[in-house]
């Protein structure tokens, strides 16, 4: 365990134990911060994330710094965090200063020029967004925020948005999904109990391709019946 201490030089397994240990490390405490940690950062977010790939950082380039100082740092910072998260969920007061409201941008197709300062941004990367959003005249956006996640959400005068079949008042089929049952040969098995079949079932539909599980590079399964299978390239056959 040397290659936790600092020393004045470290061999070439000690580095890749070094690196090894670190990489495992920052696995469980992303894991122990949460889903929002590695999804759109926000204030307290961008922060930890900074100070941890410092703090960890420098001893994978530097061997007269030991490994287990920074990590006894992290999980303190990684412990100051949850508090901090904690309370903004008990105090609306801490919540609002961690994660502020959003910044109204355009309000009824006008430009709120005096909030672009606030929020920071130009009008330039507001119509940036804006094209990003399909949306290529500001008269018909209703409301456009800020959010305290760095991104911008449209919303569209009502006259403007598409019409859905719950406006016509027309039937509609119940959704389903499109989802991977075989990849390059192997059974997703978690997905075959979920339909609650067994492997059995999907050897009997796969049968009329004359193709064997193992040859399948790619087969989808869409509701519980439709069954399209990929056995090469370019080349599918479809079972309803």
């Amino acid at each position: 365990m040397d290659f936790f201490h600092s020393k004045e030089s470290l061999t070439a397994l000690e580095w890749i134990l070094r690196g090894v240990v670190s990489f495992v490390f920052l696995i469980v405490v992303s894991k122990l911060m949460g889903q929002r940690s590695i999804s759109q950062l926000r204030f307290l977010d961008f922060i930890i994330a900074l100070t941890l790939g410092n703090i960890i950082a420098h001893p994978l380039s530097d061997e007269e710094l030991g490994l287990k100082g920074s990590m006894i740092t992290t999980i303190v910072l990684i412990m100051l965090y949850v508090i901090a998260t904690w309370l903004g969920l008990k105090w609306p007061i801490f919540k609002r200063y961690l994660d502020p409201s959003p910044i109204t941008l355009i309000k009824n197709g006008q430009i709120q020029f005096h909030h672009l300062s606030k929020a920071r941004i130009s009008i330039d990367f507001l119509f940036s967004e804006l094209r990003k959003e399909k949306v290529e005249d500001i008269q018909k956006v209703s409301l456009a925020l800020w959010e305290p996640g760095g991104t911008i959400s449209v919303f569209m005068d009502t006259q403007y948005q598409p019409i859905t079949p719950a406006d016509m008042k027309l039937e509609t089929q119940p959704f389903t999904i499109t989802r991977p049952i075989i990849i390059e040969g192997k059974i997703d098995m978690s997905l075959l109990q979920e339909m609650g079949k067994d492997p059995g079932w999907l050897h009997a539909k796969i049968a009329p391709t004359n193709a064997n599980v193992r040859d399948v590079i790619l087969a989808t399964i869409t509701g519980s019946e439709n069954l399209r299978v990929y056995v090469e390239p370019r080349k599918d056959n479809t079972r309803d």
